[in-house]
């Protein structure tokens, strides 16, 4: 009977380890093909013939990347969005979590506003609304515009209020007979044992605001001011056709390239940011959102 057990655990172990290998080969082989294309020749990323390999390798169209200023523009416009971006984020969710995390008893109108988040996070008051208050607040074509339109995540609210929740209220309490304020509990006591959590709606917010396009297309108005991804969204060759008529290298570099393998270079670039953050934040995602998400 336990050889029996035993030979059905390893082969459920086995079964498991070949599904998670698949799901991360389906993961994995959308990034591996963007680079690939990126890295074929014109005429192959337009027949749709490339797939594991590139063909007709060359770098041409991260050399024509590297002479795109309004990418590298956009760029950094994504990065500043991103950097104030979460942490106004980090701060905000904090100091409204730590007084919702709470009984009535010490926060009477604790549930009212519990009601006034949930019914935020369901409904909104529409785009028009919103644009005629960010114009009122001349934010149009500025940066803060990008960064406060999502300054305050609801569902990461929720997870660090029921994460503050879940921690042991007789540390608290001890906090507050050896003469510790909020402020001071908050800061030295709930911020360092919440990490998990805390990096988690960090690794939400630096995804959030680096993949949205959206906000970019209606709040600004020079392709100057646009994030990364709204560029992309964009996506045009920037090349000067005046002068491809008097220029053979410009006629040279137009027949080697093509949007498909200039525009797959482009979002590869793209998502490097967040390949390279992730890792540092991944070992928290699984501890934080169960936490986060389970109500004592």
């Amino acid at each position: 009977m336990i050889r029996e057990t035993s030979a059905a655990s390893r082969l459920f172990d086995i079964m498991l380890i070949i599904f998670l290998v698949v799901i991360s080969l389906l993961c994995i082989l959308p990034i591996w093909y963007t680079l690939m294309v990126s890295l074929s020749q014109k005429s192959a990323a337009a027949a749709g013939i490339v797939s594991v390999w590139p063909i007709g390798f060359n770098l041409n169209s991260y050399k024509e990347i590297m002479k795109d200023a309004v990418f590298f523009n956009s760029f950094w416009v994504s990065i500043q969005r991103v950097v104030l971006g979460a942490a106004l984020s980090f701060v905000v969710t904090i100091l409204m979590a730590y007084p919702l995390s709470k009984t009535t008893r010490d926060f009477r109108l604790r549930n009212v506003l519990m009601w006034i988040l949930v019914f935020m996070m369901m409904f909104s008051g529409g785009l028009i609304p919103l644009y005629q208050t960010v114009k009122a607040y001349g934010l149009i074509d500025s940066i803060w515009v990008l960064v406060l339109s999502g300054g305050l995540p609801m569902f990461n609210v929720i997870l660090v209020i029921n994460f503050f929740r879940n921690l042991p209220k007789e540390l608290e309490e001890s906090a507050f007979v050896d003469g510790a304020g909020p402020w001071y509990t908050l800061v030295k006591l709930f911020v360092p044992l919440s990490v998990p959590v805390l990096a988690t709606i960090t690794l939400f917010s630096i995804v959030g605001h680096w993949n949205e396009f959206f906000s970019g297309l209606v709040f600004m108005t020079t392709p100057e001011n646009y994030p990364l991804q709204t560029y992309i969204q964009q996506m045009v060759v920037q090349m000067d056709f005046t002068t491809i008529n008097t220029d053979p290298e410009a006629l040279k570099r137009l027949s080697e390239l093509s949007n498909q393998t200039l525009n797959a270079a482009k979002i590869f670039i793209a998502m490097i940011p967040i390949l390279i953050i992730y890792p540092f934040l991944q070992r928290f995602f699984v501890h934080g959102i169960t936490l986060g998400s389970v109500k004592e």
